[in-house]
């Protein structure tokens, strides 16, 4: 199974280009902290902005440096089936393990074309896939009878579930198969979800103090809920200053600040944090560091 905790990458820039060299050592850091896998080209990594050829490469450089430490799923997926599945034909030569991907957007789909969507992009390969369903993003949302009608497919293994209804989701863990994986997207419902059975999260706010969010799991798996709790009130504050403004703006930030990355640059239409932001997330991250 899908478990534990995964972080959606950013995707380091500097002058226009992918930063590689600062990439690289984020996987290391990142893979040394704990985390339990790798997600590249989310929206966290500003996948949309990327060429196919920076795609294939980041790919195939993420797959040689984690190198079998954990398990990478690759972000692929999109609003045209078959752009999607073109997509996967053309990145089934690299060796991860599976794939994220994010109901289709903008075009509004019904349920049954959701449907249709999830079963044609399962077709298409022979890696596991997890299913993202966003609908502030997407402006649709695949409703939980669908999501269980999907996760019949073999391969289907999961979904990212950032549904941002509660309800939604405590209805879902409570109805998932056995086998089938449900992680929040969710980073501020990280800790209420793992109390209420879910199998992780994928989680762009584990870029900063991974080793807390680490811990969360770690205490939830020990069944010392008090050890969990007390872990995540170093978090339940902060982790919202991180989406004050577009993701992964904030982040980027933080992580330059800290030396991780080379630059905090993040391609157009995103440009940078406003000075305001940048004050609040030094003091609230020098707090936390401190404590």
């Amino acid at each position: 199974m899908i478990a534990g905790l995964w972080l959606p990458i950013v995707t380091p820039f500097r002058d226009g280009a992918i930063d590689f060299r600062s990439y690289e050592r984020l996987i290391d850091h990142y893979l040394t902290l704990g985390i339990d896998g790798l997600f590249p080209l989310g929206t966290t990594g500003e996948s949309p902005t990327l060429e196919d050829a920076e795609i294939d490469e980041l790919v195939e450089r993420t797959v040689a440096r984690v190198a079998g430490r954990v398990p990478v799923f690759v972000g692929v997926g999109g609003n045209a089936t078959r752009k999607a599945e073109k997509a996967l034909r053309r990145l089934e030569r690299f060796a991860f393990q599976g794939i994220v991907s994010v109901c289709p957007y903008y075009n509004r789909p019904s349920q049954d074309g959701l449907l249709a969507h999830f079963r044609a992009i399962a077709d298409a390969t022979d890696r596991d896939v997890l299913i993202y369903n966003i609908p502030y993003r997407t402006a649709v949302n695949l409703a939980n009878d669908s999501l269980l009608q999907l996760a019949e497919v073999p391969n289907i293994v999961g979904v990212k579930d950032s549904s941002g209804s509660l309800a939604q989701s405590l209805e879902l863990l409570a109805r998932k198969p056995a086998g089938f994986s449900v992680l929040t997207g969710e980073d501020a419902l990280y800790f209420t979800m793992l109390a209420n059975g879910a199998d992780g999260g994928i989680l762009a706010a584990s870029h900063v103090m991974t080793e807390r969010f680490v811990a969360v799991k770690q205490r939830f798996a020990a069944n010392d809920v008090a050890g969990a709790r007390a872990n995540w009130a170093g978090l339940a504050s902060f982790v919202p200053l991180l989406f004050a403004e577009a993701n992964p703006m904030p982040i980027k930030y933080l992580l330059w600040r800290q030396g991780l990355i080379a630059s905090a640059e993040c391609r157009l239409p995103l440009t940078r944090i406003s000075d305001g932001l940048a004050r609040r997330l030094d003091a609230a991250l020098g707090e936390r560091l401190a404590a």
